[in-house]
């Protein structure tokens, strides 16, 4: 039985690979196998572990994140902090891409939706670093490795669907992950200083001319009309988690009324764009609970036929240390992250190694942390990152796949170093415990 569960999994993960709808392939190959090797009497159990999962209250927290998040890029909220931010750091050397850094860390700290993020800074500082002289490889990848930190920066929906999966709180999660995503941010700001400096001629100042025609009238109030609504917002989310004023669910409530006041205070709210932020939010949920479904009654089966023992006692028996099982699973999710994305990787293999992980007594919150840490390079690697596909689509058509993918390698290389440092230093995820 044991070994029946292992070939569920491979199964299921080649069929995947193959190009299987996700949800249909977990939930389906699943029952086929549940019919086949199960006893009938084992099948009640499902339905009511399938109604506990989508009853779960922490998940309603998915849909308001995400309404946030596409409720604030329409606010062109973003378009102000870009421009302020690139007139106040334009005259150095490198100063756009720091922008840009700093841009995207906000953002994913005001919305934590890659997909938006990406798009709206693609749209707007992609063409203004290319005629800047900016060489299009630091570009692309600064836009798209800044894009990504909403995927560990919180709120994130990622660390929200990990402390689903893990068990654990998704409000001791964030807090967790603010100081390795702020160093991650330190990290691309400290790679575009040196890069700057070694190569001048691949990140090129601003003229001076348009600096000073930004600064000349109404500087001050530029930029408090930029950063400050939202960091109300920021201190607004975050805030009430981590002084315990709300729970994470009631905070993303309160991000999605905060990012519509906005939209309103920005003139840009109508009932036009409440329809397509309903839209948008309606479909990425619904892909996010179906792929649940299935990874729920995926995870049944394969507990029925004891492949968490298996996997557990073969750990064991193998006399392979927790740092060890660590190092092994961060590489398979580092190498899935090629071909599959977060939300398949979060429901199919977290699922398994979780019990192995509880075994052997190692922290979930760290576990959840380097996960994060992780899967955000997911959306960078090649061929499939998604951020990759969405700033693709909105860039010029000089801006080729191959500037894409060069462009990329160094952010993914700074996130797998700063991946191994989280993993040798623990302690940084408890300094805001």
């Amino acid at each position: 039985m044991e070994i029946i569960a292992i070939i569920l999994f491979i199964s299921i993960f080649l069929l995947i690979l193959y190009g299987y709808p996700v949800a249909f392939t977990l939930g389906g190959l699943s029952i086929l196998y549940a019919f086949c090797f199960l006893d009938p009497l084992t099948y009640s159990a499902l339905p009511p572990r399938i109604m506990g999962v989508m009853s779960n209250y922490v998940l309603l927290a998915v849909p308001l994140f995400i309404f946030m998040g596409i409720m604030l890029e329409k606010s062109g909220l973003a378009e102000g902090l870009l421009e302020t931010m690139a007139m106040l750091l334009g005259s150095m050397k490198g100063g756009l891409a720091i922008s840009v850094v700093i841009v995207g860390a906000l953002l994913a700290a005001s919305t934590g939706i890659v997909g938006a993020t990406v798009i709206t800074m693609g749209l707007i500082s992609l063409p203004t670093m290319l005629k800047r002289g900016y060489k299009a490889e630091l570009a692309t990848g600064t836009i798209a490795a800044s894009g990504t930190l909403g995927q560990i920066i919180p709120p994130s929906v990622v660390l929200v669907l990990l402390g689903s999966v893990l068990n654990v709180s998704v409000g001791s999660l964030f807090a967790a992950a603010l100081v390795p995503g702020l160093l991650l941010v330190l990290c691309y700001l400290v790679y575009i200083y040196l890069i700057a400096r070694i190569r001048p001629d691949w990140a090129p100042p601003m003229p001076s001319e348009e600096i000073k025609a930004f600064r000349a009238h109404g500087f001050v109030g530029k930029v408090i009309r930029a950063f400050l609504l939202p960091f109300l917002l920021i201190v607004a989310v975050l805030g009430s988690i981590f002084w315990g004023i709300a729970s994470p669910t009631e905070a993303a409530a309160v991000g999605a009324m905060g990012a519509t006041l906005l939209t309103v205070f920005q003139r840009k709210f109508n009932l036009d764009v409440l329809k397509q932020v309903m839209q948008q939010t309606t479909h990425l949920t619904s892909m996010v609970f179906i792929i649940l479904l299935g990874a729920t009654t995926f995870s049944f089966v394969f507990r029925e036929l004891e492949g968490d023992i298996y996997l557990v006692s073969l750990i064991k028996n193998s006399n392979l240390s927790a740092t060890s099982f660590l190092i092994v699973v961060m590489l398979v999710v580092f190498i899935a992250g090629f071909f599959i994305d977060f939300i398949e990787i979060i429901f199919i293999i977290v699922p398994v190694v979780a019990p192995v992980f509880v075994e052997l007594g190692v922290d979930l919150i760290w576990i959840g942390i380097l996960l994060g840490l992780n899967l955000q390079t997911s959306f960078l690697s090649p061929p499939f990152g998604f951020s990759l596909f969405y700033l693709k689509g909105v860039a010029p058509p000089e801006i080729t796949t191959g500037h894409l993918y060069r462009g990329i390698v160094p952010f993914i290389a700074i996130q797998a170093v700063f991946l191994a440092i989280v993993m040798l230093f623990p302690d940084m995820i408890y300094w805001f415990q």
